[in-house]
């Protein structure tokens, strides 16, 4: 069972920047598709950006390209580099995985079986 733990959040400025960090564990051997979502109050759960492999596949969202910039440095870690955050970034923050390869369905939330808690991120 795939346990994913998301930190990094916090309350920043509008044009500041944060960097989340999501570690996997439970599972050993497999790539594991990555991605970030988000959840504003009143508004529906959206994707941010997923990864898979190396970087082999990597999409964003719109409203964060040029933005975020998702990474990874070992398979089990994925992390999200957020710059010129903007109010309209506040929201929670969760990481999501499948042992899947990621395909163009990435935003749809129903593809992941695993999600961690979250993290709130604050642009004010």
């Amino acid at each position: 069972h795939v346990q994913l733990v998301e930190s990094g959040g916090g309350m920043v400025s509008p044009g500041g920047s944060l960097r989340l960090s999501c570690v996997a564990s439970g599972y050993t051997d497999g790539t594991l598709c990555m991605a970030w979502f988000r959840q504003a109050p009143g508004k529906e759960r959206e994707g941010v950006a997923v990864i898979w492999g190396d970087g082999e596949m990597i999409y964003y969202a719109d409203a964060v390209k040029g933005r975020f910039t998702i990474s990874r440095d070992n398979p089990k870690t994925v992390y999200l580099a957020m710059n010129n955050l903007k109010p309209e970034d506040t929201a929670v923050y969760c990481c999501a995985a499948a042992k899947l390869q990621c395909g163009t369905a990435w935003s749809y939330g129903g593809f992941y079986p695993y999600w961690g808690q979250g993290t709130q991120v604050t642009v004010s």
